[in-house]
């Protein structure tokens, strides 16, 4: 996960407590939550989890806990395309006090290896 993405998560989650009927405390466990359920989906052709990939581009609760997932793949051809968002959309859902859970998939702005973590860049050896 690079940088960008985890200000993303922390700034959604943060301008959703400013005004939202969920508590700091609440919001910060469920997000914590969602990102460890991410952690266990992974990409059948890669071996490291979408989470370290980088494939998470944002993640918000809204007020009635209903969870958006805004995701991309490695390529617009992935032949994983239509089971990773539904592997997603599961994971999400199986968080405790998640009502429901919704996958987009982006493409903007285009997934590259930048947005991989250390983690996932040790996993598959790219240095």
């Amino acid at each position: 996960m690079t940088d960008e993405t985890k200000e993303n998560t922390a700034a959604a989650a943060a301008d959703a407590s400013e005004t939202s009927a969920l508590s700091q405390e609440e919001l910060t466990r469920m997000t914590d939550d969602i990102i460890a359920a991410l952690k266990t989906v992974y990409d059948p052709e890669i071996p490291a989890d979408i989470y370290e990939l980088g494939l998470i581009y944002r993640i918000d609760i809204a007020d009635d806990r209903a969870v958006t997932v805004d995701m991309t793949l490695t390529t617009p051809n992935c032949p994983a395309a239509q089971e990773l968002p539904a592997n997603v959309e599961n994971a999400v859902a199986s968080v405790a006090g998640v009502r429901e859970a919704k996958v987009n998939i982006v493409w903007d702005p285009p997934w590259d290896q930048t947005r991989m973590s250390d983690e996932a860049r040790a996993t598959l050896n790219m240095w």
